[in-house]
């Protein structure tokens, strides 16, 4: 049965909760969903959205502020009295294409220019300096402050910043804008505690702390009720969340609990760091069907001189004893990574035991990136920096070594059928779009005029790299 999603903003009443290069969400939302009544006579707002899941479910959280706060979406940059950058600092390509965003915006003086998220927590008073346009600059855990920021804006505050690395529960905003209809986010866990010394998100997102489990459970089911069936439960390091309340749940009880909630289809969980990553862990996904065939584990290089340089806490031979959990697991668990090429003192062998590494594990997806020294940490003081060429031509021969093992376990699906959650239409190929339990992106054709939101049963015909290709068999 196709399913509606009418219900785009949720109002939690305050007891709740690897890099785009640029989400336009404000269009997104544009086009998915009405301003609340009343509120087209407001002002209106545009973010674009630069990261992971997290950002993307904290421009969800802003933009429900906002039009709490009588705010309507743009349907573009230029029709936008407050435009926002939400950003990422993980690695420097991604900190200057943020910049290269606000120069466009030189001598603006019509539009109110922000920069939210990890930039902004980094960067602070210094985004003012290079950007003199900029009004607003606001970190992950100050959005809540968000509506008095706004206030003093409006009042005529000139510059206006909020940066606390508080240790409060900041999870979910007053209102939270769902953009995807298909799934939902829920932060479970903030920040890191972990210190690998490439890393700016203990500095960006502050330590960990995590969220009560009656409030996730009470989303959860708030969101079933919405006509979500996929949630995502996110975190930097999600799988060392702690319960905060009496009840004490364990993480695989807690991932147990939301796969129970009635409407509930599938879990999925990311990221996982690999020391708090447990055999009981692969259990569950073994018990719980709707806890999705699919972990992300990343491993960053494949040296365990490289691992310890990291300030990682796992060696090689360690993180491969826990790839043994999952390949021995009765349902067939997709596996991705993140790995980083051309730290600095990186030699030929180290590069030799990543790529090896690849083969040995069998990876489903690598989400491969050239070493980029960030501010504030251990590893940009290191002075054996390996040159730019070098780290492309490793990133090369790594990337078309994935794109093989890639394309060699794809095809061993062909001929299978698959139950794919439909999320996307591609027009110019006829085809629908979705994704399995697995997570990989199936691309198929069918007669059917509208399938999206429905769960569909699709028969694999062709494999490539990055993605299958098939038939609609049948609804379920």
């Amino acid at each position: 049965m196709q399913k509606t999603f009418d219900v785009a903003i949720e109002a939690l009443g305050g007891e709740i909760s690897a890099v785009e290069p640029g989400v336009r969400t404000g269009a997104r939302l544009a086009e998915a969903m009405p301003s609340p009544p009343g509120a087209a006579r407001g002002k209106s707002f545009y973010i674009e959205t630069f990261g992971c899941q997290m950002n993307v479910h904290d421009s969800e959280k802003v933009a429900g502020l906002l039009l709490g706060r009588g705010y309507r979406v743009a349907a573009s940059p230029a029709d936008a009295d407050l435009m926002l950058y939400n950003t990422c600092s993980i690695r420097e390509k991604a900190a200057q294409k943020v910049f290269s965003r606000l120069g466009e915006w030189r001598g603006e003086k019509r539009k109110i220019i922000g920069v939210l998220g990890c930039v902004a927590q980094q960067e602070g008073e210094e985004i003012f300096e290079r950007a003199p346009w900029v009004r607003l600059v606001c970190g992950s855990a100050s959005y809540r402050k968000l509506p008095a920021l706004v206030d003093e804006m409006e009042a005529g505050g000139r510059r206006v910043m909020g940066l606390d690395l508080g240790v409060d529960e900041t999870f979910e905003t007053e209102m939270t804008l769902r953009d995807n209809p298909i799934r939902a986010y829920i932060t479970i866990i903030e920040g890191c505690d972990y210190s690998c010394s490439y890393c700016v998100v203990p500095r960006t997102r502050g330590p960990e702390r995590s969220r009560a489990s009656d409030a996730i459970l009470l989303e959860t089911r708030r969101l079933a009720d919405a006509g979500y069936s996929e949630i995502q439960l996110l975190g930097q390091t999600v799988n060392s969340y702690r319960d905060p309340s009496p009840r004490k749940l364990t993480f695989v009880e807690l991932l147990r609990a939301v796969a129970s909630v009635e409407g509930i289809r599938r879990v999925r969980f990311t990221t996982s760091h690999p020391n708090d990553f447990h055999r009981g862990i692969v259990d569950a996904i073994d018990s719980t069907p709707a806890l999705c065939e699919h972990i992300h584990l990343p491993v960053q290089s494949g040296s365990t001189r490289v691992l310890r340089e990291m300030r990682r806490t796992y060696t090689r031979e360690g993180y491969l004893e826990k790839i043994s959990w999952i390949r021995s697991a009765r349902r067939a668990i997709s596996v991705t990574t993140d790995v980083i090429v051309g730290f600095p003192g990186e030699t030929e062998q180290d590069f030799e035991d990543t790529v090896t590494l690849l083969d040995q594990v069998g990876y489903d997806g690598v989400f491969s990136f050239i070493y980029s020294p960030r501010p504030n940490t251990t590893a940009a003081l290191m002075t054996s920096a390996i040159p730019e060429s070098e780290k492309s031509r490793r990133l090369g021969i790594l990337q078309e070594h994935q794109r093989e093992i890639q394309l060699e376990r794809n095809e061993k699906l062909i001929g299978q059928t698959l139950e794919v959650l439909v999320d996307g239409r591609h027009e110019a190929r006829a085809q629908w779009t979705g994704r399995p339990s697995s997570n990989r992106i199936v691309n198929f054709t069918s007669p059917r005029e509208n399938l999206l939101g429905e769960y569909v049963q699709v028969r694999v015909t062709r494999a490539g790299p990055h993605s299958l290709m098939g038939e609609h068999a049948a609804s379920v």
